[in-house]
């Protein structure tokens, strides 16, 4: 068992998106973030499966579900019987010393209305498959890209300190 964090230590915070139930390519990823020293992680939908959610065990870890996510119930139950946060189709929350907000992408109202609202330090998406970021106003604005169909799988990084972030590109099984 992970003893949990308090909200002012995470610094490295972890995001990955769109992992449609291959655990191969997420588990990847989760291997990437390890490298990385996250402190926690943000999944931003797209989980596909229960089975995934164990993966994820290392950190505390905050998921959202994506247009894709057929069995929400067994999908909240896993993720809640692993200690993990569920946050359904958007999250807001706090983690070193900044709000974030996550929401999947595919709702493009509600994910414009939290960039626009600039409430939030940070907003976190998925759903393009396409890495990006940006900043609007004072929120940085972040996509991961994504763990399936994408070239190259990625995940992203972001240091909570001083609010950067970094791509990361992740080797799959299948490249070596």
């Amino acid at each position: 068992m992970v003893a949990p964090l308090t909200k002012a230590a995470v610094m490295r915070l972890g995001i990955i998106s769109d992992t449609h139930g291959h655990l191969r390519y997420a588990a990847e990823g989760v291997a990437a973030l390890q490298s990385a020293g996250v402190d926690a992680v943000l999944h931003c939908g797209d989980i596909g499966v229960p089975a995934l959610i164990p993966l994820f065990a290392g950190w505390p870890t905050h998921f959202v579900f994506g247009n894709t996510d057929q069995d929400l119930v067994d999908l909240r139950f896993a993720i809640e019987e692993a200690g993990q946060s569920c946050h359904e189709r958007f999250g807001d929350i706090e983690l070193g010393g900044r709000r974030i907000a996550m929401t999947h992408g595919d709702d493009t109202a509600r994910l414009m209305s939290a960039i626009s609202s600039q409430d939030f330090d940070l907003v976190c998406y998925g759903h393009t498959h396409e890495r990006e970021q940006h900043q609007h106003g004072r929120t940085l604005v972040l996509n991961p890209g994504a763990m399936y169909r994408a070239s190259p799988h990625t995940v992203a990084v972001v240091d909570l300190t001083n609010l950067t972030a970094e791509f990361l590109d992740v080797p799959s099984a299948e490249s070596h």
